[in-house]
C-alpha cells in the first residue's frame, strides 16, 4: 500500500513541511538457535534490504499495525511478541516528491505463523527468510533494527 490516505489528507493541508508519523517496524522471526531465520524485503523505492516497516493508521495499536504490514507487505502472518524498541528516528526522510517526514518507529520482535513470503503489494519487490548468519547487504540502520530484534531482552530500549 503507498502512502496512506490519512497521510495524503494532512499532506493537502501543510504541503511537503516535515510531519512526524508513528511507525512500526516487524523483525519477524521463525526457527530457532543456529538455523534461526528473519523475513526481509527488499523495497521498490531505494533497493534496500529491511524489516517490514510501516505507518500506524490513526487509532491502530501498534501491534496490529506491525502484524498487518507484515501481512500486506509479505503475506506472511505474523504474531508480535515482544515491544523491543521505542527509537525517535534522528534523520528527516526526504521522498522524491519533496514531502518531508520524520518517525516515530515502534519496533517488535514477532513470531511466525504461517505463509510464504512474497512482494504482497507491490511496496517490494523481494521478501524472503534470511538465517541470522548470512544476511543480505543492509545499512547500518536497518542492520541495528534486526540486531535490537533478536535481542533476547526483557525490556524494550529507549535513548534520553
Amino acid at each position: 500500500m503507498p502512502t496512506p490516505d490519512f497521510v495524503l489528507r494532512l499532506r493537502e493541508k501543510i504541503g511537503h513541511d516535515e510531519l512526524w508519523l508513528s511507525g512500526v517496524t516487524a523483525v519477524v522471526l521463525r526457527g530457532e538457535g543456529a538455523a534461526q531465520e528473519v523475513l526481509l524485503v527488499k523495497r521498490s523505492d531505494n533497493g534496500q534490504w529491511t524489516p517490514v516497516t510501516g505507518i500506524i493508521d490513526p487509532g491502530e495499536q501498534p501491534a496490529t499495525a506491525a502484524e498487518r504490514e507484515v501481512l500486506e507487505e509479505a503475506d506472511i502472518v505474523a504474531v508480535a511478541e515482544r515491544l523491543a524498541r521505542v527509537h525517535a528516528e534522528d534523520h528527516v526522510v526526504v521522498y522524491g516528491n519533496g514531502d518531508r517526514s520524520r518517525y516515530l518507529d515502534v519496533l517488535f520482535r514477532c513470531r511466525y505463523v504461517s505463509g510464504e513470503p512474497y512482494p504482497a503489494d507491490g511496496e517490494n519487490t523481494e521478501a524472503a527468510w534470511f538465517r541470522l548468519d548470512a544476511l543480505p547487504p543492509m545499512s547500518d540502520r536497518q542492520l541495528e533494527r534486526v540486531h535490537v530484534g533478536v535481542a533476547d531482552e526483557v525490556a524494550a530500549r529507549f535513548q534520553r
